[in-house]
């Protein structure tokens, strides 16, 4: 009975060991997995953190390209805070991007992180978007500003354009007005006279030229006395001189012969003389008539031998 006792003890006690065996193996298998486990979620943890800090930095790349383009566009704001603050976000972000590569965190410290970088990207986003809105409406002004300077400028075309049509009306009435007042004279007539004061057809034989013509009516030249200037031009070319220089058309000619008369805007015959001092040759005279800086005619006359 003893001997089976003990057989059983023994036996017990094989079990137990074997058991207490069993369950440390258990126990140490279980803990290995549970350490490869926790080192899977470790390593799949730092990767979600590396990709998210990816495409955050990502994110700030895109939010630094499209502020980029707009740059140029800054003197609308002109001192605007808007790019200030800007600046400063945008100098946070940079940061903590930079100890996020640098440094060696926990995954808890580098989460940490990330949140706030979240943040401060947000902020920034907040940021691009008010400045891209603020650039549109300014620009939008800028543009209705320049509609309206070019429709001022067409304005003023317009108006000039008007102004130099109204000046060009008024002169051309004014030079309608100016001739309206001019002189005209009609019958001009050259003439040679011998000594005794009698027509000779013999020019080379004439002491004495004279030219006719008569004054027609007009209301609207100014009445008084009115110089008359002749010219009579030799064949040759020569103007038969001897009488005062006249104004005309800017410039000062003279003349053969002059003569001043009441005119009272009526009828008005005149004769103007000059007394041959120099050999007269058969030819076409030119005879011009002047007065009130206005050529009334312009005649030719054939004078034979």
């Amino acid at each position: 009975m003893q001997k089976n006792q003990k057989i059983i003890l023994f036996g017990g006690i094989g079990v137990l060991v074997c058991l207490i065996a069993l369950i440390i193996v258990l126990i140490a298998s279980n803990s290995s997995r549970t350490h490869e486990i926790n080192e899977a979620e470790a390593r799949a943890d730092s990767l979600r953190l590396v990709n998210d800090q990816l495409q955050l930095s990502n994110e700030f790349n895109q939010l630094n390209a499209e502020f980029s383009q707009y740059e140029d566009q800054q003197v609308y704001l002109k001192n605007d805070s808007l790019v200030q603050q800007y600046n400063q976000a945008r100098m946070k972000v940079e940061g903590l991007l930079k100890e996020l590569n640098a440094e060696k965190r926990s995954n808890n410290q580098n989460r940490a992180r990330i949140k706030q970088l979240e943040g401060e990207i947000a902020t920034l986003k907040g940021i691009v978007k008010h400045y891209l809105a603020e650039i549109q409406r300014l620009g939008e002004e800028n543009e209705g500003l320049k509609q309206e300077i070019q429709q001022v400028q067409e304005r003023n075309q317009q108006l000039a354009s008007q102004v130099s049509e109204t000046s060009a009306s008024n002169a051309q009435l004014t030079q309608t007005v100016k001739l309206a007042k001019k002189l005209n004279i009609t019958g001009v007539t050259l003439r040679a006279y011998n000594k005794k004061g009698k027509n000779e057809k013999n020019i080379t034989k004439a002491r004495q030229l004279g030219v006719s013509f008569t004054v027609s009516p007009n209301n609207t030249a100014a009445p008084g006395m009115k110089d008359f200037y002749v010219r009579i031009i030799s064949p040759e070319g020569t103007m038969l001189g001897g009488g005062p220089s006249f104004g005309f058309d800017g410039a000062t000619l003279s003349s053969t012969a002059k003569r001043s008369m009441e005119y009272a805007n009526e009828e008005l015959a005149v004769s103007v003389y000059w007394d041959v001092n120099t050999t007269l040759t058969p030819g076409d005279y030119t005879v011009e008539v002047f007065c009130d800086g206005y050529r009334l005619a312009s005649r030719h006359f054939t004078m034979k031998k």
